[in-house]
């Protein structure tokens, strides 16, 4: 993903309430919404935890950003 407005969309996606983080549960949900029905609430908080810079169990736009760019 080249672009911050191909990540805003993205992102958009999986933060389902719009509050502006992606929460495990929102992620687990819009990975469903994209077929993916084996990510369980586990493995979620597992992704999430791996890319949340402040340790707050949710995932803002920049560091949802901050991942794409390093992969």
């Amino acid at each position: 993903m080249a672009d911050i407005e191909s990540a805003r969309k993205a992102f958009d996606r999986f933060d389902l309430n719009g509050d502006g983080l992606i929460s495990a549960a929102e992620y687990k949900s819009a990975m469903a919404q994209l077929g993916d029905f084996h990510v369980t609430e586990t493995v979620a908080e597992a992704v999430i935890g791996s890319k949340d810079a402040n340790g707050d169990g949710l995932l803002t736009f920049d560091e949802f950003w901050a991942a794409l760019r390093q992969d």
